[in-house]
């Protein structure tokens, strides 16, 4: 790992501790590499108002891949660089086709507004629905009546139980009606065995984010390195050059990458200390 010029983080399990906070260690490996030049790069699932809640602004990250790559927003200058989003016509058909299937989900509007919300109640109540509702009720309004969507969405967040094969199958399906979209999973947050199903324009990834980036800042893949500890990383992990999973991961994805200490002992920091750079 030689002259490394770009490095992405995802935040939740990887960059911060379980209870948010960020570690000294690795704080001082921001500015380790800071001083290298390197590009530091978070890479989340998180909108970036949600970002901006864990990462003040004196903690330095060049830029934000947010929503698991809908936007790019560069944190020099203040400006929203990339996004993409689902057209008014397909987020004007999921939203039918999840009414339909009687689910309880969330509607987020497009970039950069998508730390808004509608949300649809379907008849099975979810613990896990009303949860996540009630850290964004404040930002969050019931879905319209005509269910229309005109101009787009960023994505859907549907909860289901923990049932791999639920997934699996609502994952082929979603994806065979709607050619625009592709289906990724998360582990919840909150620790309570859910899968959240996500939908996005089937362009967004976190390695596509960082790919944007890569393309303008005239970086190669082979000179970048990525850290992660969910599925919704994945994406990211194959597009790096150099590529790590923390050991709070799913044991399943553990054999793809190499591992790393987990986010309690300084994953990223432990990840820093080990490059090497040519004189």
């Amino acid at each position: 790992m030689k002259n490394i010029k770009l490095i992405a983080t995802d935040l939740d399990g990887t960059f911060l501790r379980n209870d948010k906070s960020i570690s000294e260690k690795n704080l001082n490996a921001l500015d380790y590499l800071g001083a290298r030049k390197v590009v530091r790069v978070v890479a989340t699932g998180r909108n970036l108002r949600k970002v901006n809640e864990v990462i003040p602004e004196e903690v330095p990250f060049d830029y934000i891949v947010f929503s698991s790559g809908a936007g790019v927003y560069d944190r020099i200058s203040g400006k929203h660089i990339f996004s993409r989003n689902i057209s008014g016509e397909t987020s004007t058909k999921l939203i039918k086709f999840l009414i339909s299937c009687d689910l309880n989900f969330h509607a987020f509007h497009p970039v950069p507004e998508n730390d808004h919300l509608w949300y649809h109640r379907g008849s099975e109540p979810c613990s896990e629905f009303e949860r996540y509702f009630s850290f964004h009720n404040s930002y969050a309004s019931p879905l319209p009546e005509n269910g229309e969507a005109a101009s787009g969405l960023c994505q859907f967040l549907v909860v289901i139980p923990g049932d791999e094969k639920r997934f699996l199958s609502m994952k082929s399906e979603i994806e065979s009606q709607f050619p625009e979209i592709r289906v990724i999973r998360s582990s919840s947050p909150l620790e309570t065995g859910y899968i959240w199903l996500e939908i996005f324009h089937r362009e967004v990834s976190k390695g596509n984010g960082v790919l944007h980036l890569c393309d303008g800042l005239g970086i190669s893949p082979a000179e970048t390195l990525g850290v992660g500890n969910d599925y919704n990383d994945l994406d990211l992990l194959e597009f790096t050059g150099h590529s790590f999973l923390t050991d709070n991961a799913p044991d399943v994805l553990k054999d793809s990458f190499m591992l790393v200490p987990t986010n309690e002992e300084d994953a990223f920091a432990h990840i820093v200390e080990k490059l090497e750079w040519e004189s």
